[in-house]
């Protein structure tokens, strides 16, 4: 036991035993840390989260590990200074997103997150886009945990990953527990996670916090999760996430979330997000049943820095902030400016990440193409609408096999391609997870009874990596009656008794995202070389040759006219 808390213990008892010879006011428990005094232990945690391959700084010299690991180191020495301790955490979703480290399965991430010192981190879901070997790979080479109690293997019956692991932060123990979203089932590679189970992590939650509780391991309960947040738990057709976890629990029990998943600031006005947080700006993390949850965006822009004082039993947050990690922003001259004070990389992280940026380059600056505008792929853009990308890349896959129409999952759909050369890099990019082209054949009845599901997807108010970018096909979705009216297949009419070939990913025909499972002609071509391949023989793409056509695919029944928004 540390002098702190057997201070805090003594200062306890002596303040009981005043209390009990006087009932006056000047005696009830301190309620703020400067009345506890000894009594009150101080610690701080610090976050990130969906890292997506971000282990170097972007060309505007944004983010990059390096920074973070001055950045981080800097808080340290402030806390260790004024008598306080850290934890560093991760919402996971390490790997997927950024070319130099997907040709190298996130090598260089975890080895940054290993120079930075990162204490634990949640499982993602993209951490199953390759086989459990590479997984197990970066399971090796991190020196921290990764976590996850509600993973579990099906031939042993035994979790996958640890569930949890105790931390001793300035004296309090601090019971990290790991969370994965069940939505993994249907998003990861079904290739991959064929052995695996994800069960209700609100369930899992309950039994690990009983373990804890039984085995008096812990004076608080910390979650970290790559579960997403969703306003007032309104989550679409997204699995529930941190705020349901938070509301399924006893008051009191979890004492603070640590996220992931949905890639946005958690920074809010009551139980909506703050529409006036800019980056560098003030903000309050959400609070749900006594429980404090906090994440920091995506790919390392912010390191959420919550300051926590603890006393006469209960946590208290006496700070939060997320600090860009050099960020920046156009001023009236358009030039772009560090927002808040510029931070100086790591020379001994930036030297590692060099290498491994170094190495991940060389193949990927061939130019293949050019585009003449915009080829939107934002996630909030493509997500919840048909868009010139996310037709591109459906018409490249079906003129590789020679398909009436395409299905492109917007989930796949990684980024935008800005107007000018396109690289192999941007290809990569954009198509990072390796898919191959299937190629089916339906009748028109068939047809419907797919498109049923997967034209009807609810986006919610977040969106939706189900909804369906596609090419060669007119229709209507009735989004409230789950079906759909095709009118035309390829300009051949439509009948119920015809057939028609389409493709879908590979990842979707094995019943990703919810779709129903297809046996297919597996092509044996994969989504980024398809698309490497039809822009180069294309070379100057015409972004207007590839925007949705009006009345071609119309949503009926929909608070929105360009998906099922129920």
């Amino acid at each position: 036991m540390t002098n702190k808390i057997l201070k805090g213990l003594v200062a306890t008892a002596v303040l009981a035993a005043l209390a009990g010879c006087n009932s006056s006011d000047d005696d009830k428990a301190p309620t703020t840390c400067a009345e506890a005094g000894d009594a009150c232990t101080t610690f701080t945690v610090l976050h990130t989260n969906d890292n997506h391959g971000r282990f170097f700084e972007n060309k505007y010299g944004e983010y990059g590990m390096a920074a973070r690991k001055t950045l981080i180191d800097q808080i340290r020495a402030e806390v260790e200074s004024n008598g306080g301790e850290t934890l560093l955490l991760s919402g996971g979703d390490i790997n997927t997103g950024v070319p130099e480290s997907d040709l190298q399965d996130a090598r260089p991430d975890f080895v940054g997150m290993n120079l930075i010192g990162y204490d634990a981190m949640a499982v993602g879901n993209h951490e199953f886009d390759n086989p459990l070997s590479v997984v197990d790979m970066q399971r090796d080479l991190a020196e921290f945990p990764m976590l996850a109690a509600n993973i579990y293997d099906k031939e042993t019956g035994e979790r996958y990953f640890d569930a949890y692991k105790v931390f001793d932060v300035n004296g309090v123990r601090i019971a990290v527990v790991g969370l994965t979203t069940e939505d993994t089932a249907k998003i990861a590679n079904p290739e991959f996670i064929g052995g695996l189970e994800f069960t209700d992590p609100k369930e899992e939650l309950k039994k690990v916090i009983k373990q804890i509780k039984d085995a008096n391991e812990a004076d608080l309960i910390f979650a970290t999760t790559h579960m997403g947040h969703y306003a007032d738990g309104v989550n679409g057709n997204n699995a529930p996430g941190d705020v349901a976890l938070a509301r399924a629990m006893a008051e009191g029990e979890l004492a603070a979330v640590i996220g992931g998943h949905s890639q946005n600031p958690v920074c809010m006005e009551g139980n909506v997000y703050d529409p006036e947080f800019t980056p560098g700006g003030e903000c309050k993390p959400d609070v749900q049943n006594g429980t404090f949850i906090m994440q920091a965006h995506e790919w390392g822009k912010y390191v959420g820095q919550a300051n926590f004082e603890y006393f006469n039993g209960e946590l208290h947050l006496a700070s939060y902030k997320l600090i860009p990690v050099n960020l920046k922003e156009k001023n009236e001259a358009g030039d772009r400016v560090h927002i808040g004070e510029p931070i100086t990389p790591d020379a001994t992280v930036l030297e590692v990440m060099q290498q491994y940026q170094d190495k991940g380059q060389e193949e990927l600056l061939e130019v293949i193409g050019s585009t003449d505008d915009k080829l939107e792929g934002d996630r909030g853009v493509v997500r919840n609408q048909q868009t010139n990308l996310g037709r591109l890349l459906a018409e490249a896959q079906r003129t590789k096999v020679a398909a009436d129409f395409a299905v492109m999952n917007s989930g796949g759909v990684r980024d935008s391609i800005q107007p000018g050369e396109i690289t192999y890099k941007d290809v990569l990019t954009v198509q990072p997870f390796g898919n191959s082209i299937t190629l089916s054949t339906l009748t028109g009845a068939e047809v419907t009874d797919y498109l049923n599901v997967v034209a009807t997807v609810d986006v919610g108010e977040t969106g939706s990596g189900a909804y369906p970018q596609l090419v060669g096909i007119k229709m209507d979705v009735d989004c409230e009656a789950k079906t759909v009216a095709i009118s035309d297949i390829n300009g051949k009419g439509y009948a119920a008794d015809a057939t028609y070939t389409f493709t879908v990913p590979s990842y979707n025909a094995a019943g990703g995202d919810g779709y129903p499972v297809l046996t297919p002609v597996m092509t044996g071509y994969v989504d980024a070389e398809v698309l490497y391949t039809y822009i180069k023989n294309t070379g100057d793409i015409k972004a207007a040759d590839y925007a949705p056509v009006a009345g071609d695919i119309q949503f009926l029944n929909s608070k929105s006219p360009l998906a099922c928004k129920l």
